[in-house]
């Protein structure tokens, strides 16, 4: 069976294991769920993560989450903004703050996906794919 949303769904896995205080999450691979990784690693919401392989030439996105010192997790929010049914882009000047700043934005932009602050100072917009806080 095909999915319709697989961005959604790793985002989905990524919020239901930290609310069960897992320390890892698995989600099927892809290089758009690597790059939206790549952008939570940078900005400090996950710990690690890393590729895979499975047998049928198979590879697996494995997510290691980060928690406070409380036992809460670092990502306070997290949903998708661009869907299946609704794409939104937006260009640089446009382009939406979360929570004043203080979250971020990840967007897909002609450069590869970055955080909202990456595409203003670089002066690009593209695809708002989703927010995170």
């Amino acid at each position: 069976m095909t999915m319709s949303d697989p961005l959604g769904d790793m985002l989905t896995r990524i919020r239901n294991g930290q609310q069960v205080q897992k320390t890892t999450v698995a989600c099927p691979w892809s290089k758009h769920k690597e790059a939206v990784c790549g952008v939570l690693k940078e900005e400090g919401f996950i710990v690690d993560f890393a590729v895979e392989d499975l047998e049928n030439n198979k590879k697996q996105l494995v997510v290691t989450l980060k928690y406070e010192e409380d036992g809460r997790g670092v990502i306070r929010e997290m949903h998708r903004v661009s869907k299946p049914g609704r794409r939104v882009y937006s260009n640089s000047k446009t382009m939406p703050r979360y929570y004043n700043g203080l979250g971020v934005t990840v967007v897909s932009t002609p450069q590869g996906v970055m955080a909202d602050h990456k595409a203003r100072t670089e002066n690009v917009g593209g695809e708002v794919l989703c927010q995170i806080f």
